[in-house]
């Protein structure tokens, strides 16, 4: 399958371009506000992990990778971090 992304586009966008798509898309509208601190996340070891698979941009791979051995697990980690913080609001 081809790729059809238009880069150039993507390239041009503002942060604030990016967040007001954010914002009018209903699948975003729990992450827009969601502000994570990386360095307060607890990296973690620990627990029974499910092999998956999925496809992330390669920017975010890469970001990941780049930190070190282990970076599955920061990914890990730090979606651990968004969930946990999703449910405290969701609870409050």
């Amino acid at each position: 399958m081809k790729d059809r992304t238009d880069q150039k586009r993507l390239d041009a966008l503002t942060e604030e371009d990016i967040v007001a798509a954010m914002r009018s898309d209903p699948d975003w509208a729990d992450m827009v506000d969601l502000e994570l601190d990386l360095d307060n996340i607890q990296w973690t070891r620990t627990g029974a992990k499910t092999p998956v698979s999925l496809r992330l941009d390669s920017d975010v791979v890469d970001f990941f990778k780049e930190q070190g051995p282990g970076y599955q697990t920061r990914m890990n980690d730090v979606l651990r971090a968004y969930v946990e913080q999703t449910r405290q609001k969701k609870s409050a």
